[in-house]
């Protein structure tokens, strides 16, 4: 019997033994680094405290976004801190308690004013019919012209105050012909209730929490035809120039949850849900500060350039389409 057919089988064994220890050293070469870079990528994972009010409806693309999961798909762990205001969310984002948040025009505007160093991102709602007037038919409110020497409790320096004004003026009322009483905005419709005012001044959800305390009693003028609320995000100038990447993986989240809010039932005809940032925002702001300036609201009186105000960037990156802003 001839010895070198074993030992072909012999060196065939051993090469395919080699082979195969070498596959395995491979497969666990490759494991070892998918596990690693599994690794690196959930270390890589970031916390945002976004500060925001959680009741109302504009804040749906933000708290969509991390409720469906858009966030976490960004590598972004997603905090959200509720607010009654948006101006509240812009006092948190100013004193360091939150990394942005959102907020009206209205807080944008007096920020240029005060000359705060924040920038809005993104628009994320826009709509015309969520501020308005709700009033006691017993203390003599059943008509827009019959708010004349009525009390109206109203979150002063807010896009209530704003609306209320405009709204005055529309009906040919100066402000100094009503009495305006300073409330917290969740306060209203309980100073209402107890008729501490005959009307209030508010937004969403407080208008129709009002309107359901008061029942038959409750009469409501909305302010589409003067006000339309803009809905922002926005962060300090410094922390958006130390995170770049994480404003864009911020706007994409939001962009997939603004597209969720849309297709939602809460999405009435009259809201937009949309990542935007669109020149009507700078006309509202400049028509807002000459209000605010000419009610002496500020020291400042000369027109701040809002588009300071403005991060291009990172939406211009994410999708240029949607910065329409004049620059």
């Amino acid at each position: 019997m001839s010895v070198r057919p074993r030992r072909a089988t012999a060196r065939a064994t051993v090469i395919a033994l080699t082979v195969l220890v070498l596959l395995l050293l491979l497969a666990g070469v490759y494991g070892w680094r998918r596990q690693a870079a599994q690794a690196a990528r959930a270390g890589q994972v970031e916390r945002v405290v976004i500060a925001t009010n959680t009741e109302y409806v504009g804040s749906c693309p933000v708290t969509e976004a991390r409720r469906q999961g858009y966030f976490s798909d960004e590598g972004i762990q997603a905090q959200i801190q509720s607010h009654s205001s948006g101006k509240a969310a812009m006092d948190a984002v100013l004193q360091g308690k939150a990394d942005m948040g959102t907020v009206a025009d209205i807080p944008v505007m007096f920020a240029g004013l005060n000359k705060d160093p924040v920038a809005v991102i993104a628009t994320i709602f826009d709509t015309e019919k969520d501020h308005g007037i709700v009033g006691r038919r017993d203390r003599g409110v059943d008509g827009a012209a019959s708010l004349k020497g009525k009390r109206i409790g109203v979150t002063l320096n807010t896009s209530g105050h704003f609306m209320l004004d405009a709204f005055l003026n529309r009906q040919r009322l100066a402000p100094s012909e009503v009495s305006m009483r300073n409330y917290l905005p969740e306060e209203l419709p309980d100073a209402l209730a107890r008729g501490e005012v005959d009307a209030i001044a508010t937004w969403e959800p407080f208008l129709a929490a009002s309107l359901r305390q008061q029942g038959g009693n409750g009469v409501a003028f909305y302010g589409q035809d003067v006000y339309e609320s803009i809905y922002n995000v926005a962060a300090m100038r410094a922390y958006i120039a130390a995170h770049p990447e994480t404003i864009r993986k911020i706007l994409r989240a939001l962009r997939r949850g603004a597209q969720y809010c849309a297709a939602a039932p809460v999405a009435l005809p009259t809201y937009h849900f949309r990542v935007v940032l669109d020149q009507g925002l700078i006309l509202a702001l400049e028509d807002e500060a000459r209000w605010a300036i000419k009610n002496r609201m500020s020291e400042r009186a000369d027109m701040p350039n809002y588009l300071d105000y403005m991060y291009l960037d990172g939406l211009e990156t994410v999708r240029p389409s949607a910065v329409t802003i004049i620059h």
